[in-house]
């Protein structure tokens, strides 16, 4: 079922912003590395969609941004991109007045990096949003001359950015990063 574009709207402005998982670090720093999070608002979008520019950086580092990426919503999904020269975009995360400059022509499709979109919560006045693995989808690419797989999803409300990607082995299904232990918890900062 496809969320409605007042539900769009909202959904666009919880997932912008600054977000870290400094509570989480804390809690457990043997899990989970304190990390900033930039979810960015490409002006004019992509395709005619809400697109949002998404990079990340360990919280000691904030200047080494890594994992560039653009993820596109439409109503009833999200198609993940990456971006064709990597280094001309990094650090716009901190700096988003540069995605101005961003366009469809910068971005490479993923084809099997798809999610569906659904909101959950309906019966609550505090709804959240959930996009999780598309049937028949997966997402891997090639990356510097290797296949490289990574497992995407994420939960959002008005507080709170639950995320769930990890890379994968394709050859052993070893999972090599990210949510090892559990999915990584951000709270939206600014």
């Amino acid at each position: 079922m496809s969320i409605s574009t007042k539900e769009m709207t909202q959904l666009g402005d919880w997932l912008t912003g600054w977000f870290d998982n400094r509570t989480q670090a804390l809690a457990e720093p043997a899990w989970y590395v304190h990390l900033w999070l930039w979810q960015r608002l490409i002006p004019g979008g992509i395709q005619g969609q809400p697109a949002l520019f998404i990079e990340q950086a360990s919280a000691l580092t904030p200047a080494q941004a890594y994992r560039p990426r653009v993820m596109v919503l439409f109503p009833d999904q999200v198609q993940y991109y990456s971006c064709r020269e990597p280094q001309k975009w990094r650090g716009s995360g901190a700096q988003p007045e540069r995605l101005t400059r961003l366009t469809a022509e910068d971005l490479i499709p993923l084809p099997g990096c798809v999610l569906q979109l659904r909101r959950c919560n309906y019966l609550e006045t505090n709804p959240e949003y959930e996009a999780s693995p598309a049937p028949g989808y997966r997402c891997e690419f090639a990356y510097n001359g290797q296949t490289r797989r990574v497992e995407l999803g994420w939960r959002v409300n008005a507080q709170t950015l639950t995320i769930y990607d990890r890379g994968v082995d394709p050859s052993t299904g070893q999972v090599l990063w990210g949510a090892l232990m559990g999915p990584y918890v951000f709270h939206k900062r600014a």
